[in-house]
Order: structure tokens, then C-alpha cells, then sequence
């Protein structure tokens, strides 16, 4: 008997100092959202991260390498520096690479090397590449063997002001403040105003924190696409005039542009001559 009265009594001061904690339902509450919804969402616990907004995926890298060039067309860029700034630019020129049996392909043969490793990865992996031991070019790896695609020129969108800081702090002379349309036609320039070197070598787009892409949002139609050739591949035989260069027509921001091929394409009624 004693030990039972002990016993009713801890159980009693218990009860009488319940008020010091809160109740049941104010503990619900801590994890319940202002909506009322009682998943714990603001909890650095349950925190989930998400996609990038519209980020193209791997299957859309998944597909031949002309098909990939020509699907660029109109794509976003999009480069996170390290401070934050986002800088974004619409696809405008590209050119393909077929790999083994393109002569004018860094894989030409099909032979792989530490260079040219990316360009046997998966889909949506990058391929950089230095030129003339100063200047970086960039290409995203397609279906095929040793295929990869070069951007060549961007429309900038989003942080123009840093793209000339970039450009500017890269070019050894000082000059006169870059137009909006010098400030990536052309592969190394494209580089340049971006950030991009070496060390986004091997990178996949579907994955990197630093770069990806993004879909546009006006992509173009077949007629306004120029098919022609690539551009400093030197001679390579018949591969030298392959029609393997892509660019919106009528684009200010193109590298160069193939006057000759858009008439050509106006007397096939393909586009009209402007």
C-alpha cells in the first residue's frame, strides 16, 4: 500500500505541472503550414532540392548529331558564375560533327584520346577544347560515336554587362566597349563572355550546377534555318563542303553569314529574299 500511494502521488504532481508543455495540438502546429498543411515543408530536414525551372533533360540531348544541331536552334544557355549572376543566351549558330568518318572531327577515325574523351560520353556531356593555346571553343556530345555539336554563336539575354566584363578582362588590348552583337558571335568570344574553359570539360548539362540549358520559347521553323558549310576546318575533302553549319537566318548575332546559300534557298522558295 505505501508504494501504490507513492506511486498516485508522482502521478498526481505530474498532471498538476502538465501546463508547463505545450499540448499536443500546439505541437502539430510547429510542422503545419500556413495553408494547413501539416507536412513539415519549411523543415531544413524534409528539404528536397528541385529541378531547375524548364531544364532540358537527357533525353533531348539523346538524338543524332545533325538533329541535335538544327535542335539547338533557339535553345537557352544558361552560365551561373560563382557570385550568382546568371547569364543567358539563345542559341543561334551551331555546327555538327559526325565523328569517325567526319574528317574534319577531333574523332576522326574513331580513335579516343584524353582530349577527345568527352566526345564518347553520354549525350549532353561537354566537350572543350583549347585553340591556338588561348582561346576555348565549347560542344555538347550527341548519339553517335565520337559525335559532338559546336556552339558557335549566342543572342545574350540575360547579363550583358558581365559578358563585357568577361569579355573585356580576356582580350589584352583595351578597346572600345563591345555591342551587344560582339559579344558572343563566334566560338571562342561565345567562351569568353561566358566563363568557360577547360574545367567544364566533361561536364554534363543535365546535371552541372554551373550550366545548363534551357528551352526557348520562339523556336524556329525549318525555312528559317541556313544549312551550310563549317567554317576553319581547313581542307578536308569532300568534308569541307559538307552543309554541316546551322544559323538563324535574319539574326544579327550569327558569326557568319552565307549570303550566296540564302539565295540559293529564296529560288527553291524555301525562304523568302529579304
Amino acid at each position: 500500500m505505501p508504494r501504490k500511494r507513492k506511486l498516485l502521488g508522482q502521478l498526481s504532481a505530474l498532471q498538476s505541472n502538465s501546463s508547463s508543455f505545450p499540448p499536443c495540438d500546439a505541437l502539430d502546429n510547429l510542422s503545419a503550414t500556413p495553408d494547413g498543411n501539416s507536412s513539415p515543408k519549411s523543415s531544413k530536414y524534409f528539404a528536397v532540392e528541385k529541378k531547375k525551372p524548364s531544364q532540358l533533360e537527357a533525353d533531348f540531348f539523346n538524338q543524332p548529331c545533325i538533329s541535335l544541331a538544327k535542335a539547338f536552334l533557339g535553345q537557352i544557355l544558361v552560365r551561373r558564375l560563382p557570385d550568382g549572376r546568371e547569364l543567358w543566351g539563345r542559341i543561334v549558330e551551331t555546327e555538327a560533327y559526325l565523328g569517325g568518318e567526319d574528317e574534319a572531327s577531333h574523332s576522326k577515325g574513331g580513335k579516343q584520346t584524353q582530349r577527345n574523351a568527352a566526345m564518347f560520353m553520354k549525350p549532353g556531356t561537354l566537350y572543350v577544347y583549347q585553340i591556338y593555346g588561348i582561346y576555348f571553343c565549347i560542344n555538347v556530345s550527341s548519339q553517335g560515336e565520337g559525335a559532338a555539336v559546336l556552339l558557335r554563336s549566342l543572342e545574350p539575354l540575360r547579363g550583358l554587362e558581365a559578358m563585357r566584363e568577361l569579355r573585356s578582362t580576356s582580350r589584352k588590348a583595351p578597346s572600345k566597349l563591345l555591342k551587344d552583337w560582339q559579344l558572343c558571335n563566334g566560338p571562342s568570344r561565345l567562351c569568353q563572355a561566358l566563363g568557360i574553359d577547360k574545367a567544364f570539360d566533361q561536364k554534363d548539362l543535365t546535371q552541372d550546377a554551373a550550366i545548363w540549358m534551357m528551352p526557348g520559347h520562339d523556336l524556329p521553323g525549318e525555312q528559317d534555318v541556313v544549312a551550310t558549310t563549317r567554317i576553319g576546318i581547313g581542307n578536308r575533302g569532300e568534308w569541307t563542303q559538307k552543309p554541316l553549319r546551322f544559323y538563324l537566318r535574319g539574326n544579327k548575332f550569327v558569326s557568319v553569314v552565307d549570303k550566296k546559300r540564302e539565295r540559293e534557298m529564296a529560288a527553291m522558295g524555301h525562304i523568302s529574299c529579304s
